[in-house]
């Protein structure tokens, strides 16, 4: 079971990592966009320039059809995704029919699943994280854990996930857990 990244410290840490210890605006890119928009791995490795930008800057808004469950997913593209998207655009110049997270393997294809979980747990490494059981998946609870502790209504977080209730979503992104703990902490008989 994959975890979110709980402390906003952590976050940065691997933003940091991406931008300026590996200098690497895809994999930040990837970071980023896992962590703003609570898709899959399997949607974001298939996500396409003309999906995220007019190839010139970022667009507004995303809209794609989930690889999982076939429906339209149409989302806002926050400020920090923008600045991702546009220094990834600025970095690359790719063409529109381009993959985003393009293989350097010379193939014309994504990265895979496998290799995205590899970027991620070296940055984990490199930043002393490895002590968090954070992969592809995690990207999503993080977005919906950081939601849920912003105050989203829970409800929000079961249509933006696809859950069916709100215990499912609750023990997805560990706050059940969580919340167990705090009850038998601070009962302390």
């Amino acid at each position: 079971m994959t975890y979110p990244l709980k402390d906003v410290k952590d976050i940065d840490e691997m933003k940091e990592y991406f931008l300026n210890v590996q200098e690497n605006k895809r994999n930040y890119l990837l970071f980023m966009t896992g962590i703003s928009s609570a898709l899959r791995i399997s949607d974001i490795l298939k996500l396409k320039v003309q999906d995220i930008s007019d190839g010139k800057k970022a667009k507004d808004h995303i809209v794609l059809k989930e690889i999982k469950t076939g429906k339209r997913k149409e989302f806002a593209v926050s400020q920090n995704l923008k600045k991702a998207i546009n220094a990834y655009l600025h970095e690359y110049t790719p063409e529109l029919d381009d993959y985003v997270f393009i293989s350097r393997q010379g193939d014309e294809k994504p990265i895979t699943r496998q290799r995205a979980v590899q970027i991620l747990k070296q940055a984990l490494d490199a930043c002393g994280l490895s002590y968090i059981n954070f992969g592809s998946h995690g990207m999503r609870k993080t977005f919906s854990y950081h939601l849920y502790k912003r105050g989203t209504d829970i409800y929000y977080l079961m249509r933006l996930l696809n859950h069916s209730s709100p215990k499912q979503v609750l023990a997805y992104i560990g706050i059940e857990q969580e919340e167990l703990d705090r009850i038998y902490i601070n009962l302390n008989l």
